[in-house]
């Protein structure tokens, strides 16, 4: 039983309007986190052995078919980050890429945590719609970002490999 009683159609607009607001706000707020922070190596974010550089998620999900059909949450503010396709192959334009991909998995990760919220309103079994309703918007773009950014460090390893090893030959 909701703590809050509204009508059926007030309770659907107070929930899109929520989400709405919710997600908008989880935004603002990461994209205000420095791009320094997501920058660092941190365990929140580091790819896992196995998570197998990205293949699990591309042979669980077939992630390769659908990621590009996934829309950017970047094309809503000015100060976004396309993350649709490359802007470069040099190290610093991978590198913010890969920064990226953790900025949007943060956001991501913390827009399932306002759903619990909606049971003070919801009758119980539309409380749990509205978790599943988290659940399965966020972690397929959380997994697109986890897939990405292994993919971006694998590749980033080998500049390094590489650059370390022209350096050593021209000693």
């Amino acid at each position: 039983m909701p703590i809050i009683s509204f009508s059926i159609m007030w309770t659907i607009i107070i929930d899109v309007v929520a989400w709405v607001f919710f997600h908008l706000l989880v935004s603002v707020f990461c994209f205000l986190v420095p791009l320094r922070y997501f920058q660092r190596s941190s365990s929140l974010f580091k790819i896992a052995a196995w998570e197998n550089s990205g293949h699990l998620w591309q042979r669980l999900f077939c992630v390769k078919k659908w990621k590009g059909a996934v829309p950017d949450g970047a094309r809503l503010f000015k100060f976004g980050y396309e993350k649709k396709a490359l802007h470069g192959v040099d190290n610093n334009t991978l590198q913010r890429f890969a920064a990226e991909t953790k900025r949007a998995e943060l956001a991501h990760w913390l827009s399932i945590l306002p759903a619990p919220l909606f049971f003070f309103w919801n009758p119980v079994w539309a409380g749990w719609v509205m978790i599943l309703y988290a659940l399965f918007f966020n972690i397929p773009l959380i997994i697109v970002q986890r897939y990405n950014r292994a993919r971006l460090e694998m590749i980033l390893d080998r500049l390094r490999m590489f650059e370390t090893k022209n350096r050593s030959s021209k000693v």
